[in-house]
C-alpha cells in the first residue's frame, strides 16, 4: 500500500523532497538563508501558512540557540506535520444501516469516489445501497449505475429533476426494510458560492433525520487535490453548511500540490479519511499519515547530517 500511496504522490514528492535535498545537502549545517528557501518550498507545496510558519520558528529559535543540522530540520518537519495530521481514521460503519452522504463540487471524482468505497464495503461482505441523488444531471446516473453493476451494489435512480430530498428519504427507508448495511448517496456537484444549492444540501440532511434518526451518519467531502488551496475555500464552506465528518482527497496522484491535506486538517479539523490514487477500482486507500509523510519527504537521517 505504501508504494501505492508513494507513486500517487511522485510530483509532490519531485517538488518537495527534491528542494529539500538541494537546500539541506549532506554535511551541510543550515543557515537563516536556507530555512527561508525551506519556507518557500512548503508554501509551494500547499502545507498551509499556519504550520509553517511554526516549522520555520522552531527551525529559527533552534539555528539561534546552536547549529541546526540536515537530520534536525527534518525531524522537526516530519514531527510538525504528524501533529496536524494525527492518527489514521479508517472509515467505520457504526450502525445498520449506515448512511453516508457524499457531497462535493462538479468535476472533483464524486461519483467515481462513490464508485470506489462500494467495492470496498462489497469486499468486505457488506450489503450496499447507492443512491443516485443528482436528479438533475442524467450523466451523473448513469455513471453511478455504471459503478453499481460493475461492484456488485443496488441503486435507487431518482427521476429527472425529483426532489433529491425524496429520492434520499425513500432509500433509506428500503434500506432498513431491506436489511442493507451501508447507504451511499449522491448528490448533485454544486459549485459552493450558491447559497440556493448549499441550502439543499441541509434539507437532504434534514430529511435523511426524518427517514433514520442520526442520519446521516457520515458526510463526506470529495476534494479534487489538484485545486490545492481552491479547495480549502471550498472545503470551509460545505462544512458551515453541512457539518462533515471526513475528507476525501481525489487525484492525488495528478497534482504537486500534496500538501494541501495538512493545510484542510489543520483548519478545519475534519479528518482526511481516504486519497484516490488512480482510475481503477481499487485505487482508493485509507490516509496514513506517517506513510504519507514519508512518501511527501523521503529523506531519511543518514542521507543528510
Amino acid at each position: 500500500m505504501f508504494k501505492k500511496i508513494a507513486n500517487a504522490l511522485r510530483k509532490t514528492k519531485q517538488k518537495v523532497a527534491g528542494a529539500i535535498k538541494s537546500v539541506i545537502p549532506i554535511g551541510k549545517k543550515l543557515t537563516n538563508e536556507d530555512i527561508e528557501l525551506l519556507e518557500e518550498i512548503l508554501i509551494g507545496a500547499d502545507i498551509g501558512v499556519d504550520t509553517t510558519t511554526e516549522i520555520i520558528d522552531e527551525l529559527t529559535d533552534k539555528l539561534k540557540s546552536g547549529e541546526l543540522t540536515g537530520k534536525d530540520s527534518i525531524e522537526i518537519l516530519e514531527r510538525h506535520l504528524l501533529e496536524v495530521l494525527g492518527e489514521p481514521q479508517p472509515i467505520k460503519l457504526i450502525r445498520k444501516p449506515h448512511i453516508i452522504l457524499v457531497v462535493g463540487v462538479n468535476g472533483t471524482g464524486k461519483t467515481t469516489t462513490i464508485g470506489k468505497l462500494a467495492k470496498k464495503f462489497a469486499d468486505d461482505g457488506k450489503k450496499v445501497l447507492l443512491v443516485a441523488g443528482d436528479t438533475f444531471r442524467a450523466a451523473a446516473r448513469e455513471q453511478l449505475d455504471i459503478w453499481a453493476k460493475r461492484v456488485g451494489a443496488d441503486i435507487i435512480i431518482g427521476a429527472d429533476s425529483a426532489d433529491p430530498a425524496s429520492v434520499v428519504f425513500d432509500s433509506i427507508k428500503r434500506a432498513l426494510a431491506k436489511n442493507y448495511d451501508v447507504v451511499i448517496a449522491d448528490t448533485a456537484g454544486r459549485l459552493h458560492t450558491k447559497k440556493n444549492l448549499m441550502e439543499e444540501l441541509k434539507k437532504i440532511a434534514r430529511v435523511a433525520d426524518k427517514a433514520l434518526s442520526g442520519a446521516p451518519h457520515d458526510t463526506f467531502l470529495v476534494l479534487d487535490a489538484t485545486t490545492g488551496q481552491n479547495g480549502l475555500v471550498q472545503a470551509e464552506i460545505f462544512h458551515r453548511a453541512i457539518p462533515l465528518t471526513g475528507i476525501i482527497l481525489a487525484k492525488l496522484d495528478g497534482t504537486a500540490k500534496g500538501g494541501i491535506a495538512v493545510a484542510i486538517k489543520r483548519k478545519l479539523g475534519v479528518p482526511i479519511l481516504a486519497v484516490g490514487i488512480g482510475e481503477k477500482v481499487d485505487d482508493l486507500e485509507n490516509f496514513v499519515p506517517e506513510e504519507y509523510i514519508k512518501a511527501i519527504i523521503e529523506i531519511r537521517g543518514n542521507d543528510i547530517s
